[in-house]
């Protein structure tokens, strides 16, 4: 077999290729090399420039990556791609590639999870820490040439190793999942996951949560992570050190579960959960005909809504249902807009208040009574939900509109009234984005 040993720097945030050095080495020497500083077309920060010593003067009148590519693709032909972390280097040169219209596919090997497999024991499995607990001589510390020589040097002693010809042949089948698994995570650790609902933690060498998330499949879900090309994806899969996982039993227990652990962790790759959750407000007043009105705004702008939405299109939906249920006009609900008299597509039962065919004050009664019913939804409820085994069932209580938290309860209990389910609870807190987790579940049961 012959291997290409490759390191890359880049640019950090964008990941443009600042510096590649690629060593062919046949099993036994080194028999050719390629190594060139590469101008990324970008700025190239301070904080990178301070690891590698690469600033934007060295780079000036350095090739463009298009004026490297083709080196890049003689030099690796029919070789089997080699680095550390190998998914990072892959994933920047193939990045590279796919800019300029071009394909790079190469079979790959990660002296990272080699190392982990054959080298077992050591604290860390850094380049730089690894070496020096090696004696490997490492000169030009995140430079591409040498920290690709030093990965030539671990590489020859990876190969050494009793039990090489073995784990290589493993890690370089296709259906192996040891290429796509990040290089800090034991194999052991991802074979563990169930094909289960529930949320997962992803946690760094140090055991900090980094990220959660829930799945439908827990073991499809993480290996999806591993797969992605996103610059977030990539960053947070090189940190990943250990996967922790909850069962939830259904998709609304494992979304409750995970709004619970991210506002308790605060994940740094969990940026998504601090944004502003946008409601829709529902609201009445009477206008100069005295004339009462359903309308909707944004929850912010009104101060005492009668019913909360977290997207228009349920909002909407749930209007038009109360219109047709209490014969209410959709103009005066505000289903339609700049009309003389409604004209609604589904709602056609209006009695004719818009038209002057019906007393405002029997359609105000009519009004009053849907304002009653949807004050009224806030009631105890009780969401029955699939349990985490064949003998277990799952609950999601809700008392007065408040969220108190969800149970799981074995099919031989006996609950005779809602009080008994307490004993099974798992005390939650209510905040708005479990309102909106929640929201069409009720709407679904009332």
């Amino acid at each position: 077999m012959i291997y290409t040993i490759i390191d890359v720097e880049t640019t950090g945030q964008s990941n443009r290729i600042t510096e590649i050095s690629i060593f062919k080495y046949d099993g036994h020497t080194v028999i050719d090399e390629f190594t060139s500083l590469v101008n990324p077309e970008t700025y190239i920060p301070q904080h990178i420039t301070a690891l590698t010593g690469i600033d934007d003067h060295m780079v000036a009148d350095a090739p463009r990556f298009e004026a490297v590519a083709q080196d890049i693709l003689d030099i690796t032909e029919d070789t089997i791609f080699v680095a550390h972390n190998v998914n990072f280097d892959y994933n920047v040169i193939h990045g590279e590639f796919k800019r300029i219209g071009l394909e790079f596919t190469r079979k790959k090997l990660c002296t990272v999870r080699l190392s982990r497999r054959l080298l077992p024991g050591h604290r860390s499995y850094s380049l730089g820490k690894l070496c020096n607990a090696l004696d490997i001589n490492l000169l030009g510390r995140h430079r591409a040439r040498g920290d690709a020589e030093a990965t030539v040097i671990l590489f020859e002693l990876l190969l050494e190793q009793t039990e090489a010809s073995e784990v290589f042949k493993e890690f370089l089948n296709k259906n192996s999942r040891e290429a796509t698994l990040p290089p800090n995570l034991p194999k052991a650790t991802f074979e563990a996951l169930p094909h289960a609902a529930g949320i997962y933690y992803f946690k760094d060498k140090k055991g900090k949560v980094i990220y959660v998330g829930k799945a439908k499949d827990l073991k499809k879900r993480v290996l999806s992570h591993f797969y992605s090309k996103t610059k977030k994806s990539q960053d947070m899969v090189r940190e990943i050190g250990d996967i922790d996982f909850e069962v939830s039993g259904s998709e609304l227990i494992a979304l409750l579960m995970e709004d619970a652990a991210i506002k308790h962790h605060f994940p740094i790759y969990n940026k998504v959960a601090k944004r502003t959750v946008q409601s829709f407000a529902v609201f009445s007043y009477e206008d100069r005909k005295g004339i009462l009105h359903l309308a909707n705004n944004k929850g912010r702008l009104v101060p005492n809504p009668i019913i909360t939405f977290f997207n228009i299109r349920d909002l909407r939906s749930y209007m038009e249902k109360l219109c047709a249920t209490y014969n209410l006009c959709p103009k005066y609900c505000h289903l339609q807009e700049s009309v003389s008299e409604c004209s609604h597509y589904s709602i056609q039962n209006c009695k004719g208040v818009c038209k002057d065919e019906e007393s405002v004050e029997s359609y105000n009664n009519r009004v009053l009574e849907a304002i009653h019913a949807m004050s009224n939804q806030k009631e105890d409820i009780i969401l029955k939900e699939k349990g985490r085994h064949a003998n277990e069932a799952a609950f999601v209580m809700i008392k007065g509109g408040d969220y108190l938290g969800y149970g799981f309860i074995d099919h031989d209990e006996q609950i005779t009234h809602i009080d008994d389910l307490n004993a099974h609870l798992i005390a939650q807190k209510n905040n708005i984005d479990i309102q909106k987790i929640l929201r069409p579940y009720i709407l679904n049961v009332q």
